[in-house]
């Protein structure tokens, strides 16, 4: 019986685009060493005539950003059942928006920092400087600045001194209409990767993350060296445990589907906090996803290749 062909769709026309396009060439070769045909699928107008005239057995979403995280491209898929690995388009839509994916872990009784979200139209309609000034005195300093949307940190700003803040709020703007200000905790910060096998979802051995500049950032994930690594993330037992509960309810609190993987940071007290969770996480060679796997004893091609058979045997 012949393996089943696989498109693996990577690329697109995001921000993220070429981490996107590093995701999947590297688990396009790890697929091919399991043994299945794959083929490398960019997402552009020729994806809907490719689906219908050259229909896969199964697709693996690879895409960053944009259409591939904000369930766009999932909903293409599931109106022309497709199998496909990876969130259904409502899971990613509720993991896309960092607001409403922090609110319901929230609501579970899950620590995140404190946050406000605010719109461009706000500081043009109110005055820039006083809704900064708000904005302080709630959360205080420091505090972090992302898009409210959007992956690979870009965007992202810590803010340490009010003075910094116009400059932090105008390039943030540049990745989105809408601001999440977060009250910046100081602690461990550790990448989670959930996994869906026959036992259900589990979480991987977290990893921990050291970059360079203090900041992990767009840069700091991205660069080979900027960044040090610890799998398994130098935790206490209990905070370890703490970290994989975490992540595996965030997984199943917004819908998650095979595969995700939660940002957390552990505080000096030993709070974990969530920050957010990714429905289509990195798979480059500075990814932390394929980290965890090795550190649990397995490969990207061994749980991707099962995550492909999941897929087939539910359909689209």
């Amino acid at each position: 019986m012949a393996e089943p062909t696989v498109a693996v769709l990577a690329g697109g026309l995001s921000h993220e685009r070429d981490v996107s396009l590093r995701s999947g060439r590297r688990l396009s070769v790890a697929l091919r060493e399991q043994g299945l045909t794959v083929e490398e699928w960019d997402t552009d107008a020729s994806l809907l005539s490719r689906l219908r005239n050259n229909r896969p057995d199964a697709a693996v979403v690879a895409l960053h950003g944009g259409e591939g995280e904000n369930g766009s491209v999932q909903t293409v898929l599931e109106m022309l059942d497709v199998p496909f690995v990876g969130t259904s388009s409502r899971g990613c839509r509720r993991a896309w928006d960092k607001p409403i994916a922090k609110a319901l872990v929230a609501g579970a009784d899950f620590a995140t920092p404190e946050w406000v979200v605010l719109p461009h139209s706000t500081f043009r309609e109110l005055g820039a400087q006083g809704v900064l000034d708000s904005m302080v005195e709630r959360l205080g300093l420091p505090l972090i600045l992302k898009p409210d949307q959007g992956g690979s940190a870009l965007g992202a700003q810590v803010v340490r001194d009010a003075a910094e803040l116009p400059a932090a709020m105008v390039g943030c703007f540049a990745y989105g209409d809408t601001v999440l200000a977060e009250r910046f905790i100081d602690g461990v910060e550790v990448a989670v990767t959930v996994v869906e096998r026959d036992g259900g979802p589990r979480a991987l051995p977290a990893v921990e993350i050291v970059p360079e500049s203090g900041v992990y950032d767009y840069t700091a994930r991205y660069t080979a060296g900027l960044t040090d690594f610890f799998a398994p993330a130098r935790l206490a037992d209990d905070a370890a445990k703490a970290v994989g509960e975490l992540a595996v309810s965030a997984h199943q609190l917004l819908g998650l589907r095979d595969i995700s993987r939660t940002d957390a940071i552990v505080a000096s007290d030993g709070t974990v906090y969530f920050l957010e969770v990714n429905s289509s996480p990195g798979l480059t060679e500075t990814s932390t996803v394929p980290m965890a796997m090795e550190t649990a004893g397995t490969s990207l091609g061994e749980v991707f290749t099962d995550l492909v058979s999941r897929a087939m045997l539910r359909g689209s």
